[in-house]
């Protein structure tokens, strides 16, 4: 099977690429990576192809190797989306309009022969308040943030490429990956990984919200999980809804600092020094607490039990040595 992953050189990305080499989908699975930079030492793949997803011609030729399965994760995140409004919608509205119609045009060129499963990954964001106590798969979107906004548009546009046959494909709603390894990206949501990633390295973690903030996790690893599985799945049991919801972890801050007490001790905790910032508290106010993601369980989804898991899940996997 030929698989391209847009975003290849992200975290996610990574991730995936490691497990599909540990796991792989069928037994001749070849593997290519784009993204602008790839980590040392990073995945195996059978190409790496370094290019930005806003280069319309790159995503036509990327087209043209007629890839059975595409994972889109590519994306400006979230506190970036909302801090430079245009780099935003460029990226993940409009460059993602090119990148489907790369695909289509492909499609087209070989008759109606030539089908690619794409995977777009996409985000808890796309939902808005008033929040009931769990989302259900039927709730609305009504995103509050540019980043929302762009989410669900692609998955809108997803959909509706899919339903005139172009392409096959699915958009899957992350929760907020935690605990993210390497420095804090430009994300509101990074200081949910950094409040247990610094301490854990003895460094200081800034806390810009009240421990009282409840939100919707899941692991790295997890993600990983998802986007697979995802591969695997009959879409045609998604029927026209092609969005759903990953099962996670509902916890609060203060949840997410026990975690971190039980595992490192006081002497870890002591290092998150509380710093409201209004700016992402007003962002993160806007965001889902809790979920019932009934049809994407119901499909074989599977995440983290709890936050306790997601800590231990860092510690194995990503922890730098000390």
């Amino acid at each position: 099977m030929k698989i391209l992953i847009i975003g290849g050189g992200g975290m996610v990305g990574q991730k995936l690429a490691r497990l599909l080499a540990s796991d792989p989908l069928s037994g001749g699975d070849e593997v290519t990576l784009l993204d602008m930079a790839f980590p040392e030492n990073g995945a195996s793949a059978a190409r790496r192809v370094e290019g930005n997803v806003t280069d319309h011609a790159l995503m036509k030729s990327m087209a043209t190797g007629r890839f059975d399965l595409v994972y889109h994760l590519a994306a400006i995140v979230s506190g970036e989306a909302e801090a430079n409004f245009d780099l935003g919608w460029n990226v993940n509205m409009v460059a993602f309009r090119g990148f489907l119609e790369a695909f289509r045009a492909e499609t087209a060129a070989s008759g109606g022969t030539y089908c690619p499963k794409i995977i777009f990954t996409s985000s808890i964001a796309v939902f808005g308040p008033p929040f009931p106590d769990k989302i259900g798969d039927d709730f609305p979107t009504m995103p509050r943030t540019s980043y929302g906004a762009q989410k669900a548009i692609s998955e809108l546009m997803l959909g509706d490429y899919i339903r005139k046959g172009y392409f096959d494909g699915m958009s899957i709603r992350l929760p907020t990956i935690c605990v993210r390894p390497g420095k804090a990206n430009g994300a509101a949501s990074s200081f949910f990984s950094g409040i247990i990633r610094e301490p854990l390295s003895r460094k200081e973690a800034i806390l810009p919200v009240s421990d009282t903030v409840r939100h919707w996790h899941a692991s790295p690893r997890s993600a990983a999980g998802f986007l697979r599985h995802a591969a695997t799945l009959d879409l045609d049991r998604l029927g026209g809804h092609r969005a759903l919801n990953m099962p996670g972890v509902s916890c609060t801050v203060a949840e997410q600092i026990e975690a971190l007490r039980d595992v490192a001790g006081e002497s870890a905790v002591s290092l998150i020094r509380p710093e409201p910032d209004e700016t992402i508290m007003k962002i993160v106010a806007g965001w889902p607490r809790n979920f019932a993601p009934e049809r994407a369980i119901r499909l074989g989804f599977a995440a983290d039990p709890d936050f306790a898991s997601i800590v231990q899940t860092y510690i194995e996997e990503d922890m730098p040595a000390t």
